[in-house]
């Protein structure tokens, strides 16, 4: 703008420099009064034009500061919405994270689910009753409780007599009031006859001919308590023993060995 009022006043001033200059022929043209006005003139028209630059300038000068102010205020703005995008990202990758673990934690705790349900089956299973046969009946029995029989006798018959006796009072204490504790203490008789311990499998047998005197095996207890007295050297107990087998179960198979073992005996 400022070259713009230049070049509205150059010509002005050539005119009146001219007006000046043109000698003594021009000189009468313009008086004294009209080239000092003219001057004035112009010079009032150079300072407004002095004047509307520098307000042009400072117009320009304050829309430029503005101007920067307002790109200073944008880049922070995008300063701050680059920082929060970053933040939010940030969350984001760690909501994915908590997502994942939280899904690993859901998978684990299923696993587990099934897992425990599959022990709780199995010990559901074992806990079922199952039907067996005990001394020619048909019987229900907790699974655990003839487990435990079937293990003792299998020791009692494969010959380790001490783990059979320890196995077998075991199952006594565990289940006293058992189908099984017939058979346990005619077994067990057995398995202390093995060990040699006679005074205990006599009290064995004893205890299964009182608490069973009509079972199949009875006659055999008896006989057996009659080896284990003769076996102590009680002849004469052996002997009694042999007649009350002979009196209660004269019909036995044991009775008529115990014949042939009553003429042994001296």
């Amino acid at each position: 703008m400022a070259r713009t009022g230049t070049r509205t006043i150059a010509p002005l001033a050539l005119a009146v420099v001219l007006a000046l200059g043109a000698g003594p022929v021009r000189a009468g043209l313009f008086d004294d009064d009209e080239a000092r006005k003219a001057i004035i003139d112009l010079r009032e028209r150079i300072r407004q034009g002095d004047d509307e630059s520098k307000a042009r300038q400072d117009e320009l000068g304050r829309a430029n500061a503005k101007l920067a102010e307002q790109i200073d205020v944008l880049r922070r703005s995008l300063l701050d919405l680059n920082n929060q995008l970053e933040a939010i990202r940030g969350d984001m990758a760690r909501l994915r994270g908590s997502n994942e673990q939280l899904a690993r934690d859901v998978a684990d705790v299923q696993q587990r689910q099934r897992d425990m349900g599959q022990v709780l089956d199995e010990r559901l299973r074992r806990l079922e009753p199952v039907k067996t046969t005990v001394d020619g009946n048909e019987v229900t029995v907790d699974q655990d409780e003839k487990h435990a029989f079937d293990t003792a006798l299998a020791t009692v018959r494969g010959g380790d007599f001490d783990k059979a006796v320890a196995q077998l009072g075991d199952f006594q204490r565990r289940y006293a009031g058992s189908v099984y504790a017939d058979q346990v203490r005619f077994w067990l008789g057995n398995a202390l006859y093995g060990k040699r311990d006679y005074k205990g499998a006599i009290t064995a047998f004893r205890a299964f001919v009182a608490a069973a005197p009509n079972h199949a095996r009875a006659p055999d207890a008896l006989l057996a308590i009659a080896n284990c007295q003769a076996e102590t050297k009680d002849v004469r107990g052996a002997r009694r023993t042999i007649e009350d087998l002979l009196k209660t179960y004269p019909r036995s198979e044991a009775a008529q060995a115990g014949k042939e073992r009553l003429a042994t005996l001296k």
